[in-house]
């Protein structure tokens, strides 16, 4: 079960965006607890006392008793707001647990066996459907984890949290069967087709022309073709001479 965490906490009087800024200066978090048909009652953390819990994973769903100038409020966090562009926790609010009080809490789910898992070991993979689960619980039955055992799965079988034994007093808080995981095969790659592979074949040189062709025009040594207009720089061919009368 989850351990409750003890955070030292001041009360403060004024609320609002100014107010809020005015303590995150000082380098405290603003918050706010609610709940159990009270009044709600503004707060303020040390920032590095929060921060450690927060980085868990698993705060939103963690028991806290805030002392709050001396009294003891037991609260769960439910939610924590940050700045968007240096990321940095701007507030926190908690909800007051009262008496034997049931609380909806989202719970990490965990998964072991994947080394002895025959469906994996035949070439399938596990596929992670669910990595939280949504439970209902009394505020000091809250569990740290679900674990799920997949050591006996094969490929196409799959695991619900209805095939899950829950501690005593823990409930699923969904009314739908949700699905933790499942084990399936994976696709062969196909194979190349025959042109694909024919085209990364680079060509070979073009054929020499056959004994006797005619070099092409404009090709090294070619006659120049008739009428036409001798090179830059070639000398002039020969007149004919001209026929006596």
């Amino acid at each position: 079960m989850s351990k409750i965490v003890q955070l030292k906490a001041a009360s403060r009087a004024r609320a609002g965006k100014g107010a809020s800024r005015a303590v995150r200066r000082t380098g405290l978090i603003p918050g706010v607890v609610y709940g159990d048909k009270q009044e709600p009652q503004l707060i303020s953390l040390t920032y590095g006392d929060v921060l450690p819990h927060i980085e868990t994973g698993r705060f939103l769903s963690t028991l806290i008793d805030l002392d709050v100038d001396g009294k003891t409020v037991r609260a769960i966090p439910r939610d924590v707001q940050f700045e968007p562009v240096r990321d940095f926790i701007v507030h926190v609010d908690f909800l007051r647990l009262g008496k034997d009080a049931r609380v909806r809490v989202n719970v990490p789910v965990h998964f072991k066996g994947q080394e002895t898992s025959p469906g994996i070991k035949l070439g399938g993979a596990l596929n992670i459907v669910s990595h939280t689960v949504a439970l209902s619980c009394s505020a000091n039955l809250i569990p740290d984890e679900i674990t799920v055992d997949v050591s006996a799965m094969q490929v196409g079988q799959s695991i619900h949290l209805s095939d899950i034994k829950l501690p005593d007093g823990v409930t699923s808080a969904v009314n739908d069967d949700v699905t933790l995981c499942a084990i399936s095969a994976q696709a062969k790659e196909e194979e190349a087709p025959a042109e694909a592979a024919a085209a990364e074949v680079p060509a070979t040189n073009q054929k020499a022309p056959a004994a006797g062709a005619a070099p092409a025009a404009g090709a090294k040594g070619a006659a120049p073709a008739k009428g036409a207009a001798p090179a830059k720089g070639a000398a002039p061919a020969a007149a004919a001479p001209a026929k006596k009368k």
